[in-house]
C-alpha cells in the first residue's frame, strides 16, 4: 500500500471498467493513478476465480459476493430477486459466466438517437470493440486481433451441441458465423473469456501485466464511504480498510461501481433527488432526479429437457468425480472445468414489430440452475433465454446514510403488458426449437417448466415464480442531455459537478440485448480516450445485416446467400411459428398468434 496521497486519477472499483481505465490512463508515466477497489485480490492460485466451471460457486459467497437483493417484487409474487455481484478484483469478471456479446449494431443506433449521443451510434463503437479483442478466431472487419482480452470461440462439438444447431436450422433459423459480426441474428459457437483453459477476466487482461507500474497504485479491501468536496468540484475520497480510515486527493475520481454501487455512492455525496436524499439523513448538494432511476436488467428462465441418452455434461457434477476433474484442470489447463458450457446458442425475433433480435438463447449440455442446484436426474439439457429489450424500468436509491447498508432496489420485472407479451413469445419460441426432430434421438420430455405449464397465464404465472435475473443490471446514471441524464456523453462528467466522472454500466441510456461485460468494456475503452484527451478512433462502418432490409444472410457474395435461399420446405423461423395453435395467446387477443402476432 503505497504512502502517497494524491494521484491524478483515483478510480473507485477494480472491476470491469475500473481495470480498463487503469490501464489506458496509467499508460502515461506522468500520470498518477490509484484504484480502490473494496474487494479483495484475484490471487492466482484461487480455482473459484480462475476455473471456468468453477462459476457456480462464487454466487452467494460472501468471500466473492456482495450478495444484493431486490426488494419484494409486486408482478413477481412479491419475492425478492438475489443479484450476484463480484467482491473482488475485475468484479464481476471474475466470478460470470465468461460470454463475451457486443449486442446488435442497433443498441448503438438507439443510444444515438437521444439528443448528444450522436457519437455513441455502432460506427464509433466498434473500433473500441475492436481495440480490446483478441479473437482468436480471426480479425476482420468486424473483430480485433491485438487486444488485451483473448476470446476463444466454445468448441460446442458434443452430440447435444450439434442436435441443437440442426434444431435450429430445422426450425427455420439460418447459422451465423459470429454473433458479434456481421449478423447477430442466428445461431452460432459463442465467444468466451477464457483463455487456454482459465477465465481471462478484466483484471487478468488489463491490470496484471501493468502491476509494476511506478505510477499506478492498486489498493484492495478499500471501502468508498464518502467523496471530498470544494464547492461543485470533487477533490478526493474517503475510505476505510480494516479499522482504519484514510482520504486521498485527486485531480479527479472516477466512479466505476457499477449499476448499483455508483448511484448509491452518489446518492451519499449529496448527488440526487433532493426528496429521496433528505429522507435518507443525506444533505443535497448537486440536484440530479436521474440518479438511481431507469434501472434496467434482463430477466431470464431456464427450459429444461431430460436425456435419454448418456451424452450430457450432468456426470461431471458428481461430488466423488470433483478431485479427478480439479487435477485435470489444475496440471493440464483441459476437461470439463475448463469450460464454462455456455459454448454455443444465438438471437432470434419473437415478432416481425421488433427490428432486431429480442430473444437471446445460451444452451446448455446440462440442467441445472446457474448456482449448481437443481440436478436430480442422470442426463439433460437447457436453454437460457429471456426478453433482451424490455420496457421494463426500475430504481434504486438509498435509504440510509450509512454506506455498507445496501440501497433499496427495484426493477418491477413483468410490469408491462408488452414484457409479458414477449415472455409468452420467448417460451414459444423456445419450445419450437426444443421440440425439432433432431433432438428426438435425445429428449426425454420437458422437466421445467413441464407440461402443465402451456397457456399464457400458466407460463406468466411460472416466469413469476421460477425467472432469475441474468445479472446484467444497468442504465441507473445514464448518459444524456435530457432532465433524467446523470452524465455527460462526451466527457463522462456528472453533470453540475466538476472533477467527477462516471463510467461503467450505470450509464447506458438502454440495456443491450446481450450480456453486458462487453459493451461495459467497450465504453470503458471509448471514455478512456475522451478523459485522456486523446484524439478519439475513427469510426468504422462495415455492412452490418438488418432484418427486413432487404440484405444477404451472410455478406455480399458468400455462396451460402444462395444455399441458404435455395432450400425446399424450410418456412422461416417466424412463418413456422406463426402457422402453430396457441390458444392462449389468441384468448388475449391477437389475431395470428406466435412470433408474427398483432393485436387486434
Amino acid at each position: 500500500m503505497s504512502n502517497r496521497t494524491h494521484y491524478d486519477y483515483v478510480i473507485v472499483g477494480g472491476g470491469s471498467a475500473g481495470s480498463v481505465l487503469a490501464n489506458r490512463l496509467s499508460a502515461d508515466p506522468e500520470t498518477s493513478v490509484l484504484v480502490l477497489e473494496a474487494g479483495r485480490r484475484d490471487f492466482v492460485f484461487d480455482p473459484f476465480v480462475h476455473m471456468p466451471a468453477a462459476l457456480m460457486y462464487p454466487s452467494g459467497n460472501p468471500l466473492y459476493d456482495w450478495r444484493y437483493q431486490t426488494d419484494p417484487e409486486p408482478h413477481m409474487g412479491g419475492r425478492r430477486v438475489s443479484h450476484t455481484r463480484g467482491k473482488v478484483l475485475g468484479g464481476s469478471s471474475s466470478i460470470n459466466g465468461m460470454i463475451f456479446q457486443r449486442g446488435n449494431p442497433g443498441d448503438y443506433e438507439k443510444w444515438a438517437e437521444n439528443e448528444g449521443m450522436e457519437h455513441w451510434d455502432f460506427a464509433h463503437c466498434l473500433p473500441y470493440f475492436k481495440r480490446m479483442e483478441t479473437t482468436r478466431a480471426g480479425a476482420d472487419a468486424w473483430r480485433g486481433g491485438s487486444g488485451p482480452l483473448i476470446l476463444e470461440r466454445g468448441p460446442a462439438d458434443s452430440p447435444l451441441f450439434q442436435a441443437f444447431f440442426e434444431a435450429t436450422q430445422q426450425a427455420g433459423y439460418a447459422p451465423t458465423d459470429d454473433v458479434n459480426g456481421y449478423r447477430q441474428e442466428g445461431f452460432a459457437k459463442f465467444d468466451r473469456n477464457v483463455n487456454n483453459g482459465r477465465r481471462w477476466s478484466a483484471s487478468r487482461a488489463y491490470l496484471w501485466p501493468i502491476r509494476g507500474r511506478r505510477n499506478l497504485d492498486i489498493t484492495t479491501l478499500a471501502f468508498v464511504t464518502d467523496l471530498i468536496w470544494q464547492g461543485n468540484r470533487v477533490t478526493g475520497v474517503q475510505y476505510t480498510r480494516g479499522r482504519s480510515s484514510h482520504t486521498v486527493t485527486a485531480g479527479e475520481v472516477i466512479l466505476c461501481g457499477g449499476a448499483f454501487n455508483t448511484p448509491q455512492l452518489l446518492e451519499l455525496a449529496g448527488v440526487g433527488d433532493p426528496e429521496v436524499l433528505k429522507k435518507a439523513g443525506v444533505t443535497p448538494r448537486i440536484d440530479l432526479p436521474g440518479v438511481g432511476e431507469n434501472l434496467q436488467d434482463h430477466l431470464e428462465v431456464y427450459l429444461q429437457h431430460a436425456s435419454t441418452q448418456p451424452v450430457s455434461m450432468m456426470p461431471a457434477l458428481e461430488k466423488w468425480r470433483a478431485p479427478f476433474i480439479g487435477a485435470d484442470w489444475l496440471f493440464n489447463r483441459q476437461g470439463p472445468a475448463a469450460t464454462n458450457h455456455f459454448e454455443a446458442g444465438g438471437f432470434i425475433r419473437t415478432n416481425d414489430e421488433v427490428k432486431y433480435p429480442n430473444l437471446m438463447f445460451h444452451f446448455l449440455p446440462l440442467a441445472v440452475r446457474y448456482d449448481g442446484s437443481g440436478g436430480g436426474h442422470d442426463h439433460g439439457y437447457q436453454v437460457h433465454i429471456g426478453p433482451m429489450n424490455s420496457d421494463v424500468r426500475g430504481r434504486l436509491h438509498i435509504t440510509s446514510s450509512d454506506p455498507r447498508q445496501h440501497p433499496s432496489i427495484l426493477f418491477n420485472y413483468l410490469s408491462t403488458e408488452n414484457d409479458r407479451r414477449e415472455w409468452v413469445e420467448v417460451i414459444r419460441a423456445a419450445r419450437h426449437i426444443l421440440s425439432q426432430p433432431a433432438f428426438d434421438a435425445f429428449s426425454g420430455g420437458e422437466i421445467s417448466p413441464g407440461p402443465d405449464v402451456e397457456t399464457d397465464e400458466e407460463i406468466i404465472d411460472w416466469v413469476a415464480r421460477d425467472a432469475e435475473t441474468a445479472l446484467h443490471p444497468s442504465c441507473s446514471a445514464k448518459m444524456g442531455v435530457d432532465d433524467m441524464a446523470v452524465v455527460d456523453p462526451h466527457s463522462m462528467k456528472v453533470h453540475g459537478t466538476e472533477g467527477l466522472r462516471v463510467v461503467d454500466a450505470s450509464v447506458f441510456p438502454s440495456v443491450t440485448n446481450g450480456n453486458i461485460y462487453a459493451p461495459v468494456m467497450m465504453v470503458a475503452e471509448k471514455a478512456a480516450d475522451a478523459i485522456a484527451g486523446n484524439t478519439m478512433l475513427t469510426p468504422e462502418n462495415p455492412p452490418v445485416y438488418r432484418a427486413n432490409a432487404g440484405m444477404p444472410l451472410y455478406p455480399e457474395g458468400d455462396p451460402r446467400n444462395d444455399a441458404w435461399n435455395a432450400k425446399d420446405g424450410v418456412p422461416t423461423a417466424l412463418e413456422a411459428m406463426a402457422a402453430q395453435d396457441f390458444d392462449g395467446l389468441a384468448r388475449r387477443g391477437f389475431a395470428n398468434t406466435g412470433a408474427g402476432a398483432e393485436e387486434r
